[in-house]
């Protein structure tokens, strides 16, 4: 494929690396650009599969158009979390950009459910990688779309061969991810026992309220309607290394919560919503919940 660039547009030009006024092109190279080796492409090909997926995953699969990702979960029958992944359309199929360890598990769940639908669903040799501080111009063939979490989550990339790092690698996507609070699969979510109004789903554009029955959908309505949550997946901070995941968390001796996925000093746990506010401790050291700006929580928390 050659060198992939990717760049930013020049202010007032509409062409990209055309600064106002130059004479010949300066090509700025793009903020952030990381491979995401941990990630895995699914096609789901045939004439139902749009309307295969809709009955099974969490969000509207119509949304998914060239240009417009999808964040959906998959969930057992009970509404209990088992996979997330962004749904991305490609001609005459749609990719899904899952967990590389899930993968199989979800290609199976989901081949298990075609009955008569004109469905096939197989794992690709696609690549995937996320972009962000900036607008990337990704190689031909490639499929694209902005994450449909956060504007400031960036881009989601898939392309045949793996893209170059651009400044940034996967550990630098992860500090990124974890300051704008947005959850990385079964780091995060653990599976069979997670609701997703627990993970920022409902916020973060993982649900879809007026597209129709799927399986699991009773009780995240359930826990929508009649105001259930009792527990939040949030970010929080230390001065020092974050303890592993499943680390329980106390405030004045009682345990409040758990960690989850971390690097360094940034983190997410799962923490009741009583216990947002306030030093929480931890065997060895002292940490702080960061509550985002794009999470609503009830008047009481």
């Amino acid at each position: 494929m050659g060198t992939t660039r990717v760049f930013e547009r020049g202010p007032g030009s509409g062409v990209s690396g055309l600064p106002d006024g130059a004479g010949s092109p300066k090509l700025r190279p793009m903020l952030k650009l990381a491979p995401l080796p941990d990630r895995a492409v699914l096609s789901v090909t045939g004439e139902d599969r749009a309307a295969f997926l809709q009955g099974l995953v969490s969000n509207d699969v119509t949304l998914a158009v060239p240009g417009h990702a999808v964040w959906a979960a998959l969930l057992t029958p009970q509404g209990k979390y088992l996979a997330d992944f962004f749904i991305l359309a490609d001609g005459d199929r749609l990719l899904l950009d899952c967990e590389r360890a899930q993968a199989p598990m979800l290609a199976g769940r989901l081949s298990r459910h075609r009955l008569r639908a004109r469905v096939a669903v197989a794992e690709t040799g696609l690549h995937v990688a996320v972009a962000w501080d900036g607008t990337p111009e990704p190689p031909a063939g490639a499929v694209a779309a902005p994450d449909p979490r956060l504007p400031e989550a960036g881009w989601r990339i898939l392309s045949e061969a793996p893209l170059p790092p651009v400044e940034a690698d996967d550990a630098d996507y992860d500090r990124h991810r974890l300051l704008l609070g947005l959850p990385d699969g079964t780091r995060d979510c653990e599976p069979e026992k997670t609701v997703l109004l627990e993970a920022g789903f409902d916020e973060l554009a993982g649900i879809s309220w007026t597209k129709g029955c799927y399986m699991g959908q009773e009780l995240t309505a359930r826990t929508r309607y009649r105001g259930l949550l009792k527990r939040r997946l949030v970010p929080v901070a230390a001065d020092a290394a974050l303890p592993p995941p499943g680390t329980v968390l106390t405030d004045g001796g009682r345990e409040i919560g758990t960690m989850r996925s971390s690097r360094e000093h940034l983190g997410l746990a799962v923490l009741r919503l009583e216990h947002l506010h306030g030093t929480l401790a931890y065997e060895g050291g002292t940490l702080q919940a960061r509550v985002p700006d794009w999470m609503r929580l009830p008047e009481s928390a």
